[in-house]
């Protein structure tokens, strides 16, 4: 039987401390399908410690928690954001972000949309001998849709639903029928989330409390071979705060936390029908329930309460802003060691004009031997509302 080697994803999968055979009694990762669903893809959040979930409304709130829309200066917009991504391992793995959005009004709501697409750069297959089969390029994508309203002055809902598709040999050996063998994955998901934006009144002028709470990628799992196995896909719940103090009329700053929590069980579980290992066998795991595992992520450590908390990854960011016009960034995201050691600082710059926005972001990997060391982000964003208004006035004119 031909054996595949998809090297890159082994790459990415390493992020979150690489795989399933090198987990011990300590070392206890969640490992999930689709990665890529994790990673930020926008400038902005990056700049802050890869945190947007309570963050003021932005182009980009289609990832992070569309509930933000229903705030937002315009009715319409559109992002382009690029990741290069693990440069300092290879040179061909990138991440694409599109979104957008469109506000009906206070009483109609809105509706925001995504795509993601991760290409994983050139693979090459061998056989059981070693022997190069060909050359593959793996890739990941999702699309999503999204529907915001507000349900008070201080209070925006939204829901969304996401297609998500992982093609990790480019369909390669898919025809054979061995049970064995890889074929492309794909499942259905869905977000829900919740802001509030409470105005307070200072001296220096008016100041904003944030607050947002998401579910995300709660959905099926996926399948990549007709032998029963699946994995879970990177649920998470996800809570931040944000506040905004005016110094004065033109220069603001925003400081911002965030925590996230993967809703994925572990493999090492006090759960696991075997006590005398307490790990599941790879059907045992495959068995699981997507619902039953999400509930049974908040309690299935062998550590306890304490393992528990251990897989809480912290988020905080600081923004400055000069007339809402030039923006500086800095944060900090902090993964426990034994989780995936993903700990770095961020720093950022964004230049926003009436129908334009340009942000770029650089992370600085605290880890010895960091893959995310030197990770930079681009995002251009456009507001469509303030291009339309432009075209009608030298129409008028």
């Amino acid at each position: 039987m031909k054996k595949i080697l998809i090297s890159l994803t082994a790459l990415v999968c390493a992020v979150s401390m690489s795989a399933e055979g090198t987990v011990d009694d300590t070392m206890n990762p969640l490992i999930t399908a689709m990665p890529s669903l994790s990673i930020a893809p926008d400038a902005r959040a990056a700049g802050m410690g890869d945190l947007g979930v309570a963050t003021e409304a932005d182009f980009n709130s289609q990832f992070w928690n569309p509930a933000k829309y229903a705030y937002m200066y315009s009715k319409g917009g559109i992002t382009a954001n690029y990741t290069p991504w693990l440069r300092k391992l290879v040179g061909d793995i990138d991440l694409a972000y599109l979104a957008g959005f469109y506000n009906f009004g206070d009483l109609g709501g809105g509706i925001g949309a995504s795509f993601t697409y991760f290409s994983m750069g050139d693979v090459a297959l061998t056989d059981a001998q070693g022997q190069k089969i060909q050359d593959v390029r793996p890739n990941e994508w999702a699309l999503d849709l999204s529907y915001f309203r507000k349900l008070h002055e201080y209070v925006s809902m939204s829901v969304a639903v996401r297609f998500l598709y992982s093609d990790l040999n480019n369909g390669y050996n898919s025809s054979t029928g061995t049970a064995t063998e890889m074929h492309p994955a794909w499942t259905m998901a869905a977000d829900i989330g919740l802001y509030y934006l409470q105005p307070f009144e200072l001296k220096s002028g008016t100041s904003h409390l944030s607050l947002g709470f998401t579910l995300k990628n709660l959905g099926g799992k996926m399948n990549y071979a007709d032998d029963g196995s699946s994995n879970f896909i990177p649920a998470s719940m996800n809570i931040g705060m944000g506040y905004e103090i005016p110094l004065n009329k033109y220069n603001f700053l925003t400081l911002n936390l965030e925590a996230n929590k993967m809703l994925v069980p572990s493999r090492y579980s006090k759960f696991a029908p075997d006590q005398t290992t307490g790990e599941y066998t790879q059907e045992e795991y495959s068995a699981l329930n997507p619902a039953k595992g999400w509930f049974q992520s908040f309690a299935d450590a062998p550590g306890g309460s304490k393992e528990e908390f251990a897989e809480v990854r912290w988020g905080a960011g600081i923004e400055y802003s000069y007339n809402k016009q030039f923006f500086a960034r800095a944060g900090y995201s902090y993964e426990n060691y034994y989780k995936g050691n993903r700990n770095y600082l961020t720093f950022g710059a964004g230049f926003h004009l009436s129908i334009v926005s340009l942000d770029v972001s650089y992370c600085v990997g605290l880890a010895a031997s960091n893959p995310l060391d030197q990770t930079m982000r681009f995002t251009l964003g456009f507001d469509l509302a303030g291009i339309k208004d432009i075209v009608d006035n030298k129409k008028a004119k």
